[in-house]
């Protein structure tokens, strides 16, 4: 079946998303280690893609954890920092993409607020026909019924639509609804499937 619409996740395939690099510049890799050892940071974000409040998530496992509660709160404080750097050909290609009139959306997990901040910082994300944001959808990947949701609001079959995403479990979610799934290793490698997909030209890949 022909693509009709190509999908993007955002983190660690738009901009980065690496909490760990942060807190290594920030605090050092030993004190990081402790750090993210002892408080499920990664959890504490999975409820703010799930829709609970931004900043109220994160103070709130700061004051559960006095001995960390600075650096814990920098998640919030200095969140940008965290989402760095823009990948910047996958940029091109979602920009590329547009220009041919291929529909392109998003479908990330990402929190309420932390998206509103995101879009106001990069403007690129402000680009796409849809977003599907996690926390206004009250699931995140690989959960099954947010793919469903997706199939639903763009009434296309799952064999009409390509998706990227940097994790294999997210992939593979997608590839058993039988959406065509690329696990974005980096941007060459996405540039290159976008090509044999037919969608854009060499030239148009760079």
């Amino acid at each position: 079946m022909t693509i009709q619409a190509v999908i993007f996740d955002i983190g660690n395939v738009l901009i980065g998303w690496q909490p760990e690099d942060f807190y290594d510049r920030v605090i050092g890799e030993d004190r990081r280690r402790a750090l993210f050892a002892e408080v499920d940071l990664h959890g504490m974000n999975d409820r703010v893609d799930l829709g609970e409040g931004f900043r109220d998530v994160i103070y709130e496992t700061a004051a559960a954890h006095p001995a960390w509660e600075p650096e814990i709160r920098l998640w919030h404080d200095r969140w940008l920092e965290l989402t760095t750097p823009v990948i910047g050909q996958s940029v091109r290609l979602l920009h590329g993409l547009r220009a041919k009139g291929m529909p392109v959306h998003a479908l990330t997990n990402f929190g309420i607020e932390s998206f509103d901040l995101a879009r106001g910082h990069f403007d690129f994300l402000n680009h796409f026909d849809r977003t599907f944001v996690s926390g206004h959808m009250g699931v995140i990947k690989p959960a099954p019924e947010i793919y469903a949701q997706v199939e639903a609001t763009l009434d296309l079959p799952p064999a009409a639509l390509l998706f990227a995403d940097d994790r294999p479990a997210n992939v593979e979610a997608a590839r058993e609804r039988g959406w065509n799934a690329h696990l974005f290793e980096g941007p060459q490698g996405w540039a290159d499937r976008l090509v044999a997909e037919g969608l854009l030209t060499l030239e148009e890949s760079l």
